[in-house]
Formats: C-alpha cells, structure tokens, sequence
C-alpha cells in the first residue's frame, strides 16, 4: 500500500491575535491538500469542533484559559490528536513541561515560525500516514492468519479445530499438532502464532526430519566459533532466533534421543547454552511442535522421551485427514481454483457436477496439498471455464486406500501436462508451446531426453 496523503487533513488554529492567526492559517492554507480553521479562543473551539482533528495549534496564551489547562483539555477531548504550541515564551523550562504534558512540538513566536510550523505539519501528516499503512498492513496480515480463512471447511471436524486453534492462540501454553502430510501443520502453527500476544515477536520453522543427526544440536541451541571443525564463526540457533516469538519444530518425532535430552533440559530451565559455549542465554519462546507420528506410542517403545513428552504436549490439536472432510472437498476445490485463476489472470473457471463426484470419489492421501495440485493441473487441462471429470487426473502410483501415494515433483507433473497437449494436438510442438506459454526447445529437449 502506497502513503496516502492526497486526502484532505483537517487543521484547527486556537489564536486569539487575529493578525497572526489568519497569518498562519493563509500559510497554511497554500497547500490545496489543507483545511485551515481559525478560532480566537478555547471556549469557541470546543463548542465548534466536535470531530478529530489531524493536528491543533494552540497560543500559549489565551484570554479565557491557559496554555496547560487547554493543552490537558485537548489531550482529554482528542487522545491521540498531535498539538502544537505557539508561544511567545522561549523559556526552555516552559516548553519542557508543555512537552511532558503531551504537545507534540512547541514553537516560540518569531520571522522564522511560519516555516517551522509548515515542517513540523508536514512531519506529522507523513508520520500519520506511516502509520495507517502500518495498521493496514497490520490487519491484512490478520485477515491472512484468521483461522477461517486458512483452514476452509464447514466439516464438524474443520470447527472442532477452529475451535482448539482459538483456545491455543489466547493461551501462553505450548501446542503439539498431529496429522499427516499435507494437512497444513506449519500454517496452522503460523496461524496461532499470529493470532497469539507474541504476534509481533518471530516465528522460526525448523523441520527435524530435514537436519543431519550431527547439525540438529547446532541449529536449534547455535555454536560458538572453533565448536567443532568446521565452526569458522559463532552461530545463532533457532531457539536464540524465537526469543521472545514462537519456535515450530515439525517432525519432532525424527529428533535423535540424545538431542531430546539436551532439549528436555532448555524447555525446563528456559535458558541455553550454545555448542562450545559457557554463556547462558535466558529463553522466552513459546514451543509449537508437530509430528505425523503418534508420539504416546513413540514413548512406550523407547524412541522418544515420555518426559519429553509430556513437556511439549501442551494442548494437542489433531488435524483431520481430508478423507475425514469429503464435505469440504468441493468447497477447497473451488477456493483453489478461485486462487489459480486469480494468481495467472485467468478467466474465472467453475467445476462441472460430474467432476464433484469424481473430485469426492477420490482418498487424497496427500491430503489438501494433494488437492490443490490435483486442481491446479485440472484448471491448466481444461479447454473451457468449467472443469470436467476428463480434467482430473490423479497421481497413478497412488491406490484409493488411505495410504501414502508415491509424491510427484513438478517436473514429473510438468511432463504430464506437456504430455496431454502433445496428444490432444498430435505431436505439434510449436502449438503446444504456444498454449502452455513455453519455449519450444523446453519441450524438444524434454522429448529428446525420453521424459515422456
């Protein structure tokens, strides 16, 4: 969002000499983005404005009130409003205390107020609308995280999770979340995270299961320069990155037993020490952890801590399966298609009634991730702005169990794309090229290198 200072800004003068406060109100008035009023006394001010104004300036002395009384007055009137005072006074010990009390500028009365007081104006019209961008900003990023908009679904077990998401994010205790792959464990860490008291603090992810067993202690707890071989300088661990925000670790399940002691032993004292390091470091990070494992288990075979265990718990939120959900599938699809669309400046595109029985019929052991790809590839398919049940493909190596399906990378969902063109204009390069927007030799080099 660009500052905005075009809009009128509404400027109030309190001056009882009518010489100088037209003076100023005609220099003020040069700028056409202005509303300059003029008012000889504090009386006539109060009775005249009843809404905010942008700023106030007001004579140190006035006939019917003081300087302080008014400017505790204004202050109580209009929290929030900057005002200037104006004074003929250049003691400093006044100044001060106006300050103390809350003016926002003070400016002695000589050749040079006229120009002060169009700069201090102008300061404070920009610094307003800093602010306003930074609010805006401020509640767009809360629109993105509002747990109705990151989790779609109108299923009892979607609002069951709405539900605990809300009772984790006004609460201080850690959050362990368990569901399988795709079900958006890290969004929904990030969700309560910035739905919670420490939203303007960090979020640090870290996936356990993507570290090297000999890194792990380094990237959470950091090192110190000449550690270990190869520690070349001193290094910040996540947790030191999470001061004083939320700390996700997804995947704690894969954590190797010797790393969970040492973790077991910073969530209890709440302080560190890095790798090769005397210093303790005091914590302040609220732990959100996830897993697709059932850690309870994990605990009565021996390969996790039960004290550990029992640490991070905190408040469990399961989140369910899309297979779970079958009533949100039509809904999810047509968001993801709505966002497709959207994100390529596309027309926008429907989803044909036979194409819901197909899009339900389906298990996605991918869950919701497995979805949105489904959907996209079906949008780029589509040779109209309705998809049909021919549109949608579902990953081959994937059986309609429940189970894990082989994951696909982009390339291999790429080739297929490519692939369907190809057949549905019989082996015309450059036309495919053309409708999928690539180069002809991305398509020549991939038929030469056997990917279809």
């Amino acid at each position: 969002m660009k500052s905005d200072i075009s809009t009128k800004f509404n400027i109030c003068i309190v001056e009882d000499d009518p010489w100088y406060g037209q003076l100023l109100q005609y220099q003020l008035s040069l700028n056409p983005d202005y509303t300059v009023k003029l008012y000889s006394l504090g009386k006539e001010f109060f009775e005249a404005v009843q809404e905010k104004p942008d700023v106030i300036t007001i004579d140190f002395s006035l006939p019917d009130i003081s300087g302080d009384k008014l400017l505790k007055k204004i202050l109580r009137h209009f929290p929030g409003v900057p005002v200037i005072v104006i004074s003929a006074q250049s003691k400093i010990a006044t100044a001060v205390e106006l300050l103390k009390l809350g003016a926002t500028d003070y400016l002695v009365k000589d050749e040079y107020t006229k120009e002060l007081l169009w700069n201090a104006i102008q300061k404070i019209r920009e610094t307003s609308a800093l602010k306003q961008q930074v609010q805006h900003l401020e509640r767009q990023l809360q629109d993105k995280y509002s747990f109705n908009k990151l989790l779609k679904g109108n299923s009892p077990a979607v609002l069951r999770t709405f539900d605990l998401m809300e009772r984790a994010a006004q609460t201080p205790v850690n959050v362990s979340i368990n569901g399988e792959t795709g079900t958006g464990k890290e969004l929904v860490a990030k969700a309560i995270h910035m739905n919670s008291e420490r939203q303007k603090g960090p979020f640090v992810a870290l996936n356990m299961a993507a570290i090297p067993g000999e890194l792990v202690e380094s990237e959470l707890f950091g090192h110190e320069k000449g550690a270990f071989t190869g520690a070349i300088s001193r290094k910040i661990g996540k947790f030191e990155e999470a001061n004083n925000g939320t700390l996700f670790l997804d995947e704690i399940g894969e954590l190797h037993p010797n790393v969970q002691s040492k973790l077991l032993r910073v969530l209890q004292e709440r302080e560190l020490q890095r790798v090769g390091g005397s210093e303790k470091i005091k914590l302040n990070v609220r732990l959100v952890t996830a897993t697709h494992k059932n850690l309870a288990e994990e605990t009565k075979k021996g390969s996790f801590r039960e004290d550990l265990y029992y640490r991070i718990i905190g408040l469990p939120i399961v989140l369910p399966p899309l297979r779970d959900r079958q009533m949100d599938i039509i809904l999810l699809g047509k968001h993801f298609l709505d966002e497709f669309c959207k994100a390529y400046q596309k027309p926008s595109m429907s989803i044909a009634p036979t194409a819901h029985e197909k899009l339900i019929s389906y298990d996605y052991p991918g869950n919701v991730r497995e979805l949105k790809t489904i959907i996209e590839l079906a949008a780029v398919l589509s040779n109209s702005r309705e998809i049909q049940p021919e549109d949608i493909l579902f990953p081959p190596a994937a059986k309609n169990n429940g189970l894990l399906a082989e994951e696909k990378t982009l390339r291999e969902y790429t080739c297929t794309i490519i692939r369907h063109h190809l057949d549905k204009y019989e082996n015309n390069v450059p036309l495919v090229a053309k409708k999928l927007d690539i180069g002809r030799s991305t398509i020549y080099k991939m038929i030469q290198d056997g990917e279809f």
